[in-house]
C-alpha cells in the first residue's frame, strides 16, 4: 500500500498493479493501519483507490495454493486481515471514499462495500467472485452487501460469482455513481471537498450511530463471517477452485 496525506485527506492507494493489486495478508495489514492510525483532528476523509488499471482483484490466488494452516490458524488469519479491514474502515473516525479506477472483484468488491461513499469509473466491473474459488464473501461482505443492495440481490452476488457493470452497481448501491473515467477525479475530489468543509467529528458520531443502529453488531457480523470462511478453507471446492484458476479452466465443483 502506498499512503499519501495532503491537506486533511489521506490517501491510500493498492500499489501491486503488476497483480491487479491483489489483496495478501500483508496488503490488509497496511490497509488497516493506514486507516486505524487517522483522527478526526488531523484529518477530514480518506480516499481509497488503486494503481494501474485495477481498483482490487481480490485475493491473491497463488498464495492462496500455497498456503498450509490449521483452521485455527485460518480463522485468526481472516479475522486478523480481512476482518481487520472491514472493521478499519466501517469505524474509522472520518468519512471514507473509495476512488474505484477499475475492477473490484472478491476483496475489491468488499473494501467498496464497507466504504461510506463509493465513486467508480463507468468501465471498472465488480463481482463477490469468492465462490469462484470455493470461498465465503469476506472482508466484510457478508455485513455489508444485503445492507446495500438488499439480501436478494446480495445472495445474487454470492452465488453466482458474477461480474456487474458500474452502471448495475450504481443501481443496487454499491457505489453512490459511475463517472466517466477522465471525470472520476473531479467527482471524487469535490465529494472530500464537501466533507471537509462539514465538522469531521460530527461526521464521526453520526457514521458511528448509524451503523450501531443498523441491528446486528458489526463484530458479531465479522465473528460469524471468519467462523465461515474458515470452513470453507478446508474443502474440495476451495481446492478445485484455486486449482481451476492457476490451470486456467474452468473449475469443476461437485
Amino acid at each position: 500500500m502506498r499512503v499519501d496525506d495532503a491537506d486533511g485527506v489521506r490517501t491510500v492507494t493498492f500499489d501491486r498493479p503488476e497483480a491487479k493489486n491483489a489483496f495478501t495478508a500483508d496488503v490488509a495489514r497496511e490497509l488497516s493501519a493506514a486507516l486505524e492510525a487517522l483522527s478526526p483532528e488531523a484529518f477530514d476523509a480518506a480516499v481509497i483507490t488503486g494503481d494501474g488499471d485495477a481498483f482490487s482483484a481480490g485475493g491473491d490466488i497463488q498464495a492462496m495454493a500455497e498456503r498450509d494452516e490449521t483452521a485455527r490458524e485460518a480463522y485468526e488469519r481472516v479475522r486478523g486481515t480481512l476482518g481487520r479491514v472491514a472493521e478499519a474502515i466501517l469505524t474509522a473516525p472520518v468519512p471514507v471514499v473509495a476512488r474505484v479506477n477499475g475492477d473490484a472483484v472478491g476483496a475489491g468488491t468488499s473494501v467498496v462495500a464497507a466504504c461510506d461513499f463509493a465513486y467508480a469509473a463507468r468501465d471498472a466491473r465488480f463481482g463477490a467472485s469468492f465462490v469462484n474459488v470455493g470461498l465465503v464473501p469476506d472482508a466484510g461482505a457478508t455485513v455489508t452487501l444485503p445492507r446495500l443492495v438488499g439480501l436478494r440481490a446480495a445472495k445474487e452476488l454470492a452465488f453466482t460469482g458474477k461480474l456487474i457493470s458500474a452502471e448495475r452497481a450504481a443501481e443496487l448501491n454499491l457505489v453512490n455513481e459511475a463517472v466517466e473515467p477522465a471525470d472520476l477525479d473531479a467527482v471524487v475530489d469535490d465529494r472530500v471537498a464537501e466533507l471537509a468543509a462539514q465538522p469531521t467529528e460530527t461526521l464521526a458520531l453520526a457514521k458511528e450511530a448509524i451503523h450501531a443502529n443498523l441491528g446486528r453488531s458489526w463484530a458479531d457480523g465479522l465473528e460469524r463471517e471468519a467462523h465461515a470462511q474458515t470452513l470453507a478453507y478446508d474443502t474440495d471446492a476451495h481446492e478445485e477452485g484455486v486449482s481451476a484458476f492457476l490451470e486456467k479452466r474452468r473449475p469443476e465443483f461437485d
